[in-house]
């Protein structure tokens, strides 16, 4: 044998032996890879999330990121005079020095507000003028500082009610500005970044009673000249929902609004539909078998399937966390309840039949 052949085999035999095996590695494509041609993979994190291994696995698949809880109102701005901005700038940073697109989240929302932007110092109820001033100054300082770097908001966040003789949804903002607050949270974004994509983000946007409603919100502020550009559908969906013609017919109405389309809170629950009756006690946690598995993966190759049918609407895909371990879900609605509703199991790895439905095509 050639002494160069010998020493090619000695360093292949070296590089294969001696290089760490990267968590969550595949024969597989990554995500990030297969939809390359389509759009971009995205996953919501938290500040944690951005330590080895899990953060190799997020390098590794996604190319945007979504800060699931650190630009909430509630985290960033906890004090009137004051801004917690750590979380928000290290999965900035992270995203900026991985080339990752970053989508900001949220900067209107009934949940995790803080209580000072609803009263005064005695504790009474703000007027809707100084309401309307307060989210104006949180907005021009969240979108102000990283202007540049992020790209796209969440402008208003679940505004329709889900009760069916009821549009907007009767929380705060709405009991003190009217339906007022939706338009001006647009209006105030767009004029402290003018080159921001702004989306109204919901969930359940793909069942006809709640898709109808969206859609009015949307073409109304889109008539008025409300600088709207797209519509985000959580997809907190399920093993049992939604069918393939409600996913359809939703994206065909949005679409029609000629509007970006964006998934970006997904996950896939083993688990009955909510509030619906459910097929097991409350405090009962499944296993993850071989049959849920599989429906599991028909429903992920169902909804990739119709994504990449889409392609000309829909402006990314977002995991709402990369790993079973780190999912919400594992907490709602059941506080403890297991879950396995992503592509990656707690061990960090893809799931053998899920993630291969989602990138063999």
């Amino acid at each position: 044998m050639k002494k160069q052949s010998i020493s090619f085999l000695l360093a292949l035999f070296l590089f294969t032996v001696c290089m760490p095996q990267l968590t969550g590695q595949t024969a597989e494509p990554t995500l990030k890879d297969a939809y390359r041609n389509y759009f971009p993979i995205g996953v919501a994190v938290n500040p944690f999330d951005l330590r080895d291994p899990l953060a190799t696995l997020i390098k590794q698949q996604f190319n945007a990121i979504t800060p699931a809880n650190a630009l909430k109102m509630g985290p960033v701005h906890p004090e009137e005079n004051r801004y917690n901005w750590g979380p928000a700038d290290q999965i900035v940073d992270f995203a900026v020095a991985n080339g990752m697109k970053i989508h900001g989240h949220v900067l209107c929302w009934h949940s995790q507000a803080p209580a000072w932007i609803f009263t005064n110092e005695k504790g009474d109820t703000v007027s809707k003028e100084v309401l309307l001033a307060r989210l104006k100054k949180h907005i021009f300082d969240v979108v102000g500082r990283y202007k540049g770097r992020i790209a796209a908001w969440d402008v208003v966040n679940e505004a329709i009610a889900d009760e069916p003789n009821q549009f907007y949804r009767n929380n705060t903002w709405y009991r003190i500005c009217g339906k007022d607050y939706i338009a001006k949270a647009f209006e105030y974004a767009h004029e402290a970044d003018p080159n921001a994509i702004l989306f109204y983000n919901d969930y359940n946007t793909e069942y006809p009673q709640k898709r109808d409603k969206v859609y009015r919100l949307l073409k109304e502020l889109i008539d008025a000249g409300v600088p709207v550009n797209a519509v985000g559908l959580q997809g907190h969906w399920s093993i049992y929902e939604p069918s393939e013609k409600n996913l359809r017919d939703a994206l065909d109405k949005y679409s029609s609004l000629k509007i970006g389309i964006m998934i970006t809170e997904l996950d896939v629950s083993v688990y009955p539909p909510e509030p619906e009756p459910r097929a097991i006690k409350p405090n009962e946690t499944l296993a993850f078998t071989p049959e849920l598995e599989k429906k599991q993966a028909e429903q992920y190759k169902m909804f990739f399937k119709v994504f990449r049918e889409y392609k000309n609407v829909i402006t990314g895909v977002t995991f709402w966390g990369a790993t079973d371990g780190q999912s919400w879900l594992n907490n709602f609605p059941v506080r403890g309840r297991t879950n396995y509703p992503l592509l990656f199991d707690r061990e960090m790895k893809p799931k053998q039949e899920a993630y291969k439905a989602v990138v063999d095509f």
